[in-house]
């Protein structure tokens, strides 16, 4: 992944939220260690405090923890805290955004509903 200038979330959110990505496809699971700030920022070519707060994000939401001078680990129920989150707050934005374009653009309800369902077929 790379960090764009044109995404409009902050960089260190976009570091979370890849770290996010990487456990819902469990390429990160519960217990193991997370790239420490320098790492991130070597991967990703940015500064480490931006990391540091990507990372310290997710430790205040429970979704990963530290070990005292080992670094940040993935929460023992890191994937069910993103899914929530993500469900409750992520998708319902879409959603709504999806639905406010939809009456402006005058897409009728079931139109839009088999929009949905063409696309989750493609998936």
């Amino acid at each position: 992944m790379i960090f764009s200038s044109d995404d409009s979330r902050p960089i260190y959110l976009q570091i979370a939220q890849w770290i996010e990505a990487e456990i819902l496809k469990e390429q990160l699971r519960p217990h193991d260690h997370v790239y420490s700030q320098y790492k991130l920022a070597e991967r990703f070519t940015i500064n480490p405090a931006t990391a540091a707060k990507g990372l310290t994000k997710l430790a205040e939401e429970g979704i990963l923890y530290d070990r005292r001078g080992m670094g940040k680990f993935v929460a023992e129920e890191a994937r069910e805290k993103v899914i929530e989150k993500r469900r409750s707050h992520t998708l319902k934005t879409m959603i709504s955004d999806l639905v406010q374009e939809a009456d402006r653009l005058d897409v009728p309800e079931e139109e839009l509903m088999q929009m949905v369902r063409e696309e989750r077929k493609k998936q």
